[in-house]
This record gives structure tokens, C-alpha cells and sequence, in this order.
């Protein structure tokens, strides 16, 4: 995985940097796994504005992710691809059957190379076990929340977790937020930390690309007048006050988890400030 920094032959080249694309080994999806995304631009079933800063954006294809990995059987890695609904890359993978899934691609997935999901999986980078199964100390990503669900946590690029100790019928990992919370034994996780870690260092380089992405100019809260953002007005360049949301709500430090969610018993040590 790399990074490359662009000649600054324009002025949204002169900052870009881009990814080095090194681990991708194939730039055709396959047709099967591809399913049609629609665009709502921010609006409701009412073409009401619901979300602002969105619309536009380059038309994409939504890439079916094999998030349960149910399917215990030995596949072989077909490929590497660029997936762009996500910051991950994903793997094509194909199992003795036949049948084609993609799943998250883990860094240090290799083409040809044989995984397998189950209890009786070894634990190897690109293999799903259950939590109970998984040595201590052990890099994981794209762990269940609940038996059967599918990979809810650790899911983007560069992200891992650690299996840190073992109770009972309840596992305690350690997120990559740095919230330590238990976890059923029996929910699935894979070996090893999502690939494409290098995402972090990209800059765009031009507002343009942020347009390419759907994503609208957003306009600074305090450049704004008292009636459209409780951080708007004052005389000449006031800082705005307390940082808040457009609702009044607070922002940087402001907890708003409720104090008796029935998860909160699963949660050991929240998350770093």
C-alpha cells in the first residue's frame, strides 16, 4: 500500500495525494455481485430537503458485500477491486461450489490464497471464526454485534480491534474508537486489519472532488446570521460561542448516549475524548 503526491502541473494537483491503487488487481467488478444505487440528494419521500450539503456526485453501482460470511466452505481469493461505496477494499472470492461473494479484504489478502469461515477455521488473515475460537491478543475486524447479523464494527479502512480477554459465555474487545465492551463469544469476527490503510493520507487537492463524492459546500455556522444558527451574528468577526449544532445541541464533548440504554452494561471503558 502507497501513496502518490501529484507534479503540481495544476493548482488542484499542487497539494493531491493520491492512493498508490498497489494491492487493486483488477479494475472489472463482476456483473453479478452488482446491484443499482440510487441518489436522493438529501430528500425525503416528500422531496423535502432532509439533509443539507448533499447531491450531485459520480453515478456508482453498489457491490452486494458478503457481511455474515455464513457460508463454510473453502474459497479461493479471485481478486482485489476498488469498491466505491466504501473506503475499504474488497476481495472476489469463489467457493468450491462455484457461487461468487465479495467480502472485505483484509491487509495482506492475497490472490489465490484459501479462506474459510467456521469454529474449525484457523486463525489466519481473511478467516471468520467465532469470538471463543480466537487466540487473546489477536488483530480483528468486521465483528458482529449479534449472532448472524454481519460485521457491524470495524469495518472501514485501516481499522482493527483486539481480543483482550475472555469470560464466560461474553468476550471483551477493544474497539478502534478505544471503547472496551463485551461481546457475545459466538458472534463472528475475521483475522487481521481492513486493508486500504493508507486512505488517512489522501487529500483531495480541489472542492471539485468533494462534488465528484456528493458532497455539497457547507457553510461556515458563525459566517451565518443569529435567525439560521444558534452560532451565527455578532459584530464583525465574533467566534460563535459554544460550539452547537443547528438544533442548539452541543458539540465536542457533549455526551448524548442516554444513561439507560439497556447496552450500557456491555460498555467497560467508553471511547477517548
Amino acid at each position: 500500500m502507497s501513496v502518490r503526491k501529484l507534479k503540481p502541473i495544476t493548482p488542484g494537483q499542487r497539494f493531491r495525494v493520491v492512493n498508490g491503487f498497489d494491492a487493486i488487481t483488477t479494475d472489472k467488478p463482476e456483473k453479478s455481485l452488482l446491484a443499482p444505487l440510487k441518489k436522493s440528494g438529501g430528500r425525503n419521500s416528500q422531496g423535502k430537503m432532509t439533509i443539507r450539503q448533499k447531491g450531485g456526485g459520480h453515478k456508482r453501482r453498489y457491490r452486494v458485500i458478503d457481511f455474515k460470511r455464513d457460508k463454510q466452505e473453502t474459497a479461493t481469493v479471485k481478486s482485489i477491486q476498488y469498491d466505491p461505496n466504501r473506503t475499504a477494499f474488497i476481495a472476489l472470492v469463489e467457493y468450491t461450489d462455484g457461487e461468487k461473494r465479495y467480502i472485505i479484504a483484509q491487509n495482506g489478502l492475497q490472490v489465490d490464497q484459501q479462506i474459510v469461515a467456521g469454529a474449525a477455521a484457523a486463525p489466519e488473515i481473511g478467516n471468520a471464526l467465532p469470538l471463543a475460537e480466537i487466540p487473546l491478543g489477536t488483530v480483528i475486524s468486521c465483528i458482529e454485534l449479534r449472532p448472524g447479523q454481519g460485521a457491524i464494527l470495524a469495518r472501514s479502512a485501516g481499522t482493527f480491534a483486539q481480543l483482550m480477554a475472555k469470560e464466560g459465555k461474553y468476550v471483551t474487545i477493544k474497539l478502534p474508537s478505544g471503547e472496551t465492551r463485551l461481546i457475545l463469544s459466538n458472534c463472528l469476527a475475521t483475522i487481521g486489519a481492513v486493508s486500504n490503510s493508507d486512505h488517512q493520507l489522501i487529500v483531495s487537492g480541489k472542492a471539485g472532488r468533494s462534488r465528484w463524492l456528493g458532497r455539497r459546500p457547507r457553510t461556515r455556522p458563525v459566517a451565518m446570521n443569529p435567525v439560521d444558527h444558534p452560532m451565527g451574528g455578532g459584530e464583525g468577526r465574533a467566534s460563535g460561542g459554544h460550539p452547537r449544532s443547528r438544533n442548539g445541541i452541543p458539540a465536542k464533548g457533549y455526551r448524548t448516549r442516554s444513561k439507560t440504554k439497556a447496552t450500557n452494561r456491555y460498555i467497560l471503558e467508553r471511547r477517548k475524548k
